[in-house]
C-alpha cells in the first residue's frame, strides 16, 4: 500500500437509493479536477458473484469492464464522471468474497484453524481495498459500501470499514449518506432520521466524518448545527445535498457546499487553487441550452426499469450535449409493437435504437421496429442483440428466407443466421462465461463505420454468446447489408451496415459503456446527428 494512498468510505443510512454512488462519483470528480488521482470501488453485499445472472428488473443495468468483469451500473457512473476505465477490482461482491475465502480453506491455507467472519472475511475484504490503492499508485481510493447501514448483509463491510479506520489512522475517513425527510403537513424538515442512522453506525464502532444530508428543501444554519450536535461531527462537515435536475449537476452542488475542501482538510491534504471544471461546465450549458430537440424510440423489454438501459440513456445526453441536442427517449415495450400499428407508433421518431437482451421475450416486436426504419430511411442503431435482430430481419424481408432466426430463439431454425459462438458449444455454467470484455475490431475503409470511427482497428466491449453466422456473408453483402468491422482473431462480424440507407448500424458490442461526459462515443454522436438531419428534412 502506498504511503500517501487516502481511503474514504461512503456509506448510507436511512433509506436506499439515495445515490451513494453518485455521490462517490462527484467527490471523486472534483478531487481530480483539483490534480490528485482517484479511483472509485463498489462493496456489493449480496451473493451472487456478479450481477451477470441477475435479472434487469431485479438490479438493473450489468455493466461490463475492458478486463471482462461483470459488474454493478454505478461503475458506469464512475467511469462516465471521471473518464477512467474501471475493472474488476472496482466492484466486489459478498460472493466473491466468500468464494476467495473457502478456496483458500479449501487449499489448505489457513492451516487448520476454524475459518470466521472476522477475521477471515473481514481481512479478504481490506485486502480488496487495499490492493486497489496499492496497484493503480492513487492518491485516494473511494469506496461504495452498498445496501444500507443496519443490513444484515453489509455487517462484515461496515465491520472492515471499523477495522481500516483504526489501522490507517488520519488516512482514511467515511462520509454517511442520509435522508432528511421534509413532512408536508407540519411543513417541517425532520432531522430525526439521521440522527438514528448515526446512532446505529455508532454501534458497530464506525464515526461518521462528514454527513452529506439528501434533502428537498434547503438546511439553515441551525438545522445544520443541530444534526452536527447530535451526531459529533463538525458543523462544516454537514453537506446539503439538495434534488438535482440531472446528475451532472451534483459535482457542483458539492462543490458549492465545499465537500472537497472539507475531505482534503480532514485528511491532512494542500487544498489546490487550480480547480479545472471548465470542460464539465461546458457540457452542462450545452446539455441545458441545446440549440436541436430530437425524439428517438428506446426499443426494449425492460423499458418499464429505465435502469436496465443505464448507460444507453447516458450515451444520449453525452451525444446530445455534443449536438447541441436534447435527445427526448421515447422508451417503447417490444411487446408492443406489431406490423400493423408500428407505423403510428413510431411516426413522431427521428430515430430508433433497438437495445441488447437476451430470450425470446419482444423479439418480434423488435423485427418489425427495424423493418419499419429500414423501409422508411429512418436512422437506426442496434446494439447486441439489437444488431442480431436486424439480421434476422433483412434475411426474412431482404433475402427471402422466410424462417431465418438466431439459434437462441429457435434452435430447429432451417436458416440460422446468428448462431452460438463456437467457444460457447460446451459451456454449462451461466455466470461470467460469456464473450466479455474488450475486443479489437477492424473498420472497413469508405463504409459508415468507417466515417464515425475514422480508424482501422478500435475496441470496444463486449457481452454476448450469439454471433453472426459467416456462412451467410456473401449473400447478405450481395443484397446490400455489409459487414464494416470484423474482429481480427476469429473474424467475427463486429458491424453491420446498408449501404442504401442514410444511418443503418449494427454493432455486435456495447458502445454505451465507453461513452463519458469527456468523450461522448462517436456512434452515439454520429447517430443523434442523423436523427437532427431527418428532423431538418421533415420540418
Amino acid at each position: 500500500m502506498s504511503a500517501t494512498t487516502k481511503y474514504i468510505f461512503v456509506t448510507g443510512g436511512v433509506t436506499s437509493s439515495l445515490g451513494k454512488g453518485i455521490l462517490a462519483a462527484s467527490l471523486a470528480k472534483l478531487l481530480q479536477a483539483r490534480g490528485y488521482t482517484v479511483t472509485i470501488q463498489k462493496l456489493d453485499p449480496y451473493i451472487n458473484v456478479d450481477p451477470g445472472t441477475l435479472n434487469p428488473y431485479e438490479h438493473g443495468e450489468c455493466f461490463v469492464t475492458d478486463d471482462g468483469a461483470e459488474t454493478d451500473l454505478d461503475l458506469g457512473h464512475y467511469e462516465r464522471f471521471l473518464n477512467i476505465p474501471t475493472s474488476q477490482a472496482n466492484n466486489i461482491t459478498t460472493g466473491r468474497i466468500y468464494k476467495a475465502v473457502i478456496e483458500k480453506e479449501r487449499r489448505g491455507d489457513f492451516l487448520g484453524k476454524t475459518v470466521q467472519v472476522i477475521p477471515h472475511i473481514t481481512d479478504e475484504i481490506k485486502n480488496r481495498i487495499r490492493l486497489l490503492g496499492k496497484t493503480g499508485n492513487y492518491q485516494f481510493v473511494i469506496t461504495e459500501i452498498g445496501g444500507t447501514v443496519g443490513d444484515i448483509e453489509s455487517l462484515p463491510y461496515i465491520e472492515a470499514v471499523r477495522q481500516l479506520k483504526w489501522e490507517l489512522g488520519n488516512n482514511a475517513m467515511v462520509i454517511h449518506l442520509t435522508l432528511i425527510p421534509y413532512l408536508s403537513t407540519t411543513g417541517e424538515l425532520k432531522t430525526k432520521p439521521t440522527q438514528h442512522s448515526v446512532k446505529l453506525l455508532l454501534e458497530y464502532g464506525v464515526q461518521p466524518d462528514v454527513l452529506v444530508c439528501r434533502t428537498e428543501h434547503s438546511l439553515n444554519r441551525d438545522i445544520k448545527n443541530k444534526i452536527a450536535l447530535f451526531c459529533n461531527v463538525a458543523p462544516n462537515a454537514v453537506i446539503e445535498a439538495r434534488d438535482a435536475s440531472t446528475i451532472y449537476e451534483v459535482p457542483l452542488m458539492m462543490e458549492e457546499e465545499q465537500l472537497d475542501i472539507v475531505v482534503l482538510n480532514q485528511l491532512n491534504m494542500p487544498v489546490s487553487d487550480n480547480m479545472d471544471l471548465a470542460k464539465w461546465k461546458d457540457f452542462l450549458h450545452k446539455f441545458k441550452h441545446p440549440h436541436h430537440e430530437v425524439k428517438i424510440g428506446l426499443v426494449g423489454k425492460y423499458v418499464e426499469l429505465k435502469d436496465a438501459y443505464k448507460s444507453i440513456s447516458e450515451a444520449f445526453i453525452h451525444a446530445g450535449a455534443a449536438n447541441d441536442c436534447k435527445v427526448t427517449i421515447e422508451w417503447i415495450h417490444s411487446e408492443s409493437i406489431t406490423d400493423e400499428n408500428v407505423g403510428e407508433k413510431f411516426k413522431w421518431l427521428r430515430g430508433i435504437l433497438v437495445a441488447p437482451g437476451f430470450g425470446q421475450r419482444g423479439i418480434e416486436g423488435k423485427i418489425s421496429a427495424i423493418k419499419y426504419a429500414r423501409e422508411h430511411q429512418i436512422p437506426f442503431l442496434g446494439v447486441c442483440l439489437g444488431m442480431q435482430c436486424a439480421v434476422i430481419e433483412f434475411a426474412r424481408n431482404v433475402l427471402g428466407l422466410k424462417d431465418a432466426d438466431s439459434t437462441e430463439m429457435n434452435p430447429e431454425t432451417p436458416y440460422p443466421v446468428i448462431d452460438l459462438l463456437e467457444t460457447q458449444k460446451k459451456i454449462t455454467n451461466k455466470g461470467g462465461t460469456m464473450r466479455l470484455g474488450s475486443y479489437p475490431c477492424n473498420i472497413a475503409e469508405k463504409t459508415k463505420a468507417w466515417e464515425i470511427y475514422k480508424h482501422k482497428e478500435i475496441k470496444e466491449r463486449h457481452r454476448h454468446r450469439y454471433e453472426f453466422n459467416n456462412e451467410y456473408l456473401p449473400d447478405f453483402e450481395k443484397a446490400g447489408m455489409i459487414a464494416s468491422g470484423i474482429n481480427p482473431e476469429g473474424g467475427l462480424v463486429e458491424i453491420i451496415e446498408i449501404k442504401d440507407h442514410p444511418w443503418f448500424v449494427g454493432v455486435q458490442f456495447h458502445p454505451e459503456y465507453k461513452s463519458t461526459v469527456a468523450n461522448p462515443h462517436p456512434l452515439f454522436v454520429s447517430f443523434v446527428k442523423a436523427a437532427i438531419e431527418v428532423g431538418k428534412l421533415v420540418h
